[in-house]
């Protein structure tokens, strides 16, 4: 039964379309590994009541459920708009700070330092760049001018993105302050920081979580969807936990034909540094509406899972969309089918290691990667691993082996917090025995589960004494 289940996960966001625990049953038996839940239309007393559903239906059928709080982030609007503006090619847009209803002529802009920032020459886009704008004048103080590239209907508190500027927001708004908190109070999963455009951002959200009563650490991704993100991959994935390429914003912000290689890009750099990485935004969004997706959709979400994508995300298709579940068995079946081609197979190769210095990581990053190596010399069926931070099945992961990746550990957090990972699959044990008793135990549930049969080779990776709690050192290869 678990030999053919699928490795590439599946984000779905909540909303009204999924807020119900029947739907949210269905949609984790569909394919669903993480359920997402975005602050940007997020009530709290919705929120807790989903967090406490998707708890008890871990609890009632043994499911490992992740729960993913995405952050807002510093999202540029323009205010309320006259009902009818449109704006044809020349006509000149003068944004204000002042609070004012707009029209075709002036618009209330969000964002304070919004004429500070923007330089005669930068573009300005509009509702996902439907409408585009150059500035030809800015008063420094409270007053930007831009004539219209672009034109077309302006709507009220339409998005505004600035591809050629150098925001001066932090990553980190007040609601995102609070909104946060609120994730640590009550024990998400993962935390999604949108907008990261530097180390500091995540840095700063750290910084957040240190102050916060609960100690326990949760993991931190970065959403790429600016350009100055795509440059400082190297600094961000240094910091943050995950990455999320989002392409919503990110193909605004940035030449639409330089999203996909962008995408490779970032998901290669996130392997290297052995991060897990999410593809998000319109991957099958004609299901919203109707039953099939486009075959454009499916090649998108195909394409995706042989780039090496951790997870794959469904944002409206779940949250307001009329078909949740089926467009989750949509994807599981296109993720299960792309998982079992040779091409797969082929692409999915075991990563360059990156030049690393012997730091107190490196003999776990090495006995790792050696078992990877020794699996699939043998043709072990899985590589069996115990953890209590959860290290090493970021590592084994990010090699992607053949072999199933079986991790044990006696932190119920991290057994959830891993499901979001490829091939991982974690379960709870006391890890209290001798190394001895350990393999043995944690083979024979392996086997019980159904990733084994008799003969089958195993690899177990420990760290000894067990019992200390210490970094994996020890690999041995042994026969169910």
């Amino acid at each position: 039964m678990n030999k053919n289940l699928k490795k590439t996960k599946i984000i779905a966001t909540l909303g009204p379309a999924s807020s119900d625990k029947e739907t949210m049953i269905q949609m984790i038996q569909a394919g669903v590994d993480v359920f997402r839940i975005n602050f940007s239309h997020a009530d709290y007393e919705l929120v807790l009541k989903n967090v406490n559903i998707i708890r008890e239906i871990n609890k009632e059928y043994g499911y490992s459920v992740s729960i993913l709080g995405d952050l807002q982030g510093p999202k540029l609007r323009v205010g309320v708009v006259k009902e009818g503006s449109f704006l044809n090619p020349g006509d000149i847009l003068t944004f204000t700070n002042e609070k004012l209803e707009g029209d075709a002529t002036k618009v209330y802009m969000t964002y304070e330092k919004f004429p500070q920032d923007v330089k005669v020459g930068e573009r300005i886009l509009i509702d996902d760049g439907k409408l585009v704008f150059e500035v030809i004048e800015t008063n420094n103080i409270d007053t930007v001018r831009a004539k219209t590239i672009q034109g077309g209907p302006l709507s009220s508190k339409k998005g505004v993105n600035l591809p050629n500027t150098d925001v001066s927001l932090p990553a980190l708004t007040e609601k995102d302050i609070e909104d946060a908190n609120f994730m640590l109070d009550h024990e998400f999963d993962w935390i999604a920081l949108s907008f990261v455009r530097h180390a500091q951002d995540i840095i700063d959200l750290k910084e957040l979580m240190a102050k916060h009563p609960n100690k326990t650490k949760t993991p931190i991704i970065a959403k790429i969807e600016k350009p100055e993100g795509v440059k400082n991959i190297d600094e961000i994935l240094l910091e943050c936990d995950c990455l999320m390429v989002a392409r919503g914003d990110l193909g605004v912000e940035v030449p639409m034909e330089q999203v996909p290689v962008i995408q490779k890009n970032l998901v290669n750099k996130a392997r290297l540094y052995a991060k897990p990485v999410i593809i998000a935004t319109q991957m099958m969004e004609t299901m919203i509406n109707i039953l099939t997706p486009t075959r454009a959709e499916v090649n998108d979400v195909a394409n995706s899972v042989l780039d090496g994508a951790d997870a794959v995300m469904l944002s409206g298709e779940t949250s307001v969309g009329k078909y949740p579940v089926e467009v989750v068995r949509n994807m599981a079946k296109i993720v299960k089918n792309i998982e079992k081609t040779p091409l797969y197979s082929k692409l999915n190769h075991v990563i360059e290691e990156k030049i690393n210095c012997v730091d107190e990581r490196f003999i776990t990053d090495k006995v790792c990667r050696s078992a990877v190596d020794v699996a699939k010399s043998t043709g072990a069926e899985a590589i069996v691993t115990l953890t209590s931070s959860g290290y090493t099945a970021f590592q084994i992961s990010a090699h992607r082996p053949s072999s199933h990746i079986i991790v044990f550990s006696n932190n119920k957090r991290v057994i959830t917090m891993l499901n979001l990972l490829w091939g991982v699959r974690a379960f709870y044990y006391d890890m209290e025995k001798s190394t001895d008793e350990t393999v043995i135990q944690v083979n024979m549930l392996t086997h019980n589960f159904g990733f084994v049969e008799q003969g089958d080779f195993v690899i177990n990776l420990n760290a000894m004494p067990v019992h200390n709690g210490g970094k994996t050192n020890t690999m041995r290869l042994s026969t169910i």
